[in-house]
This record gives C-alpha cells, sequence and structure tokens, in this order.
C-alpha cells in the first residue's frame, strides 16, 4: 500500500512539472515572420491609450541582418539585437526622423526597451519582453 501511494505521489508530480513547463513555449523561429505590437509596457500612471493616442508602436525582428525594426510610438525604430537561447538585449538606436509625439508614450518605450534582457513567448503566442525574469513590455501578433 504504501508503494502505491508513492508511485502515486511521483507520476502526481512529474505531471504538475510538466504543466508547468509548458507555459513558456518559447521557440526562437517564433520571433521571426511576425509583427509584433505593444498592448502593455510597464512603468508610467498614464492609461497604455493616453501613452500612444495615435499608433501603438510594434516591432519586426529580421533573423538574417541582426535587427529590430518598427515604431517606438511615431517615430520609425531600429536597433541591432543580440539573442542567446531565451537572452535577448537591444542595440542603440539607429537614425531616426524626430516628430513630436503626443502621450510621451515613445520615450517610455525607448528607456524601456534599453533594460531589456530576455524574453518568452506565452502559449497564447503572446511575446514578453523581460527584465530579469520580470515582463516589462507584452506584444501581440498583428497582421501588417
Amino acid at each position: 500500500m504504501k508503494n502505491y501511494v508513492l508511485l502515486f505521489v511521483s507520476v502526481l508530480t512529474l505531471s504538475f512539472n510538466s504543466c508547468t513547463t509548458m507555459k513558456d513555449t518559447t521557440k526562437t523561429a517564433d520571433l521571426y515572420n511576425t509583427t509584433w505590437e505593444l498592448e502593455y509596457i510597464t512603468g508610467p500612471r498614464i492609461a497604455f491609450e493616453g501613452l500612444y493616442p495615435n499608433k501603438k508602436p510594434f516591432l519586426k525582428f529580421d533573423e538574417n541582418a541582426g535587427q529590430v525594426y518598427g515604431n517606438a510610438g511615431c517615430n520609425g525604430y531600429t536597433a541591432p539585437y543580440t539573442l542567446k537561447g531565451k537572452k535577448l538585449s537591444f542595440g542603440e538606436q539607429g537614425p531616426a526622423t524626430l516628430m513630436f509625439c503626443e502621450g510621451g508614450g515613445e520615450q517610455t518605450f525607448l528607456q524601456t526597451i534599453k533594460k531589456i534582457n530576455g524574453y518568452s513567448i506565452d502559449k497564447d503566442g503572446k511575446l514578453s519582453l523581460m527584465m530579469n525574469e520580470i515582463p516589462m513590455m507584452r506584444f501581440k501578433k498583428v497582421a501588417k
């Protein structure tokens, strides 16, 4: 009887572990051939829609060039990135046209993306950019 209980507890433990490890389904290939639109950013006390009243930031990773392209809210965004496993960091932003941006979201985006040192893609296909395992930005896939 004691052996059956031990076996049952072992199987139950393995089941729980396998379920929790499946939450993060990150595969490097999932980053590419996708346009990622920002839907959450940590930090500001202004509502998300107030930060980005006209256009939400988006990113697109170019695997061959090692660059990320997109928009930081109203101005273009281009930067090199480094990817090693689940570690991700962004280099200095390339030249951009500097238009005045309403809401102040672009500065929040640019300051936050410099702090990123990892990423994950959850089971719902959402991309989280992380700082020390803490989600700082979350993106959803969009057709652009």
